[in-house]
């Protein structure tokens, strides 16, 4: 059976600093996304065997939730990295942009709208940025701990980790100032390329 490994990032722990420390990136990468790629991988295991012995009936609900919360770790988090770039922020162009002010207004109000969502989360959770394949339009949503209250048909193309561990060392309890300073190493044309793939 193939298992989950921890993918490489494609820049060094600290090609993101000032604006996230290499601290924060290599804990953040090699303990809690590698927790999750474990438990995801734990989980298949204990499927599998219940499958096998017969006791699936009575373990399927909680080892189903286990295979929620970290194979939505770990695909988050694989996510994440590439959403993250040195040298990049600034603003989409192309047709990314565009769907953006179709569908917020402005650039300016996608931003408010997204750190609204950030900000807003109680407890752990993501910002998502998505595109809905039923609406074929952008939008925004919160995803609450790694796995819960997103609707079902979206293809994510921009996550933000909102969970104390992406933050909490440099940034302590501002999670605005965190939050401000990702917009500063987000990699558009990551998001762009999903975008054009949701879209085609």
């Amino acid at each position: 059976m193939a298992v989950y490994e921890l993918p490489q990032l494609a820049y060094a722990y600290d090609a993101l600093e000032p604006h996230i420390s290499a601290e924060i990136m290599e804990l953040h990468h090699t303990k809690h996304h590698q927790n999750y790629v474990n438990g995801a991988n734990a989980a298949l295991d204990k499927l599998e065997a219940a499958r096998k012995d017969g006791s699936i009936a009575g373990v399927v609900t909680g080892l189903s939730k286990d295979l929620a919360f970290n194979l939505g770790g770990h695909t988050n988090h694989s996510l994440f990295w590439k959403n993250l770039a040195p040298n990049a922020g600034g603003e989409p162009t192309g047709e990314l942009a565009e769907a953006i002010v179709r569908d917020f207004g402005s650039f300016e109000a996608f931003q408010d709208h997204f750190n609204g969502a950030a900000l807003g989360l109680q407890g752990s959770g993501w910002a998502v940025l998505a595109y809905d394949k039923v609406g074929k339009r952008l939008v925004i949503e919160q995803m609450t701990d790694q796995q819960g209250n997103l609707s079902i048909d979206l293809a994510p193309l921009l996550l933000l980790d909102m969970w104390e561990h992406a933050f909490y060392l440099q940034y302590k309890n501002v999670k605005a100032d965190y939050v401000k300073a990702v917009w500063n190493v987000f990699n558009w044309d990551e998001v762009a390329a999903r975008y054009a793939a949701a879209t085609a």
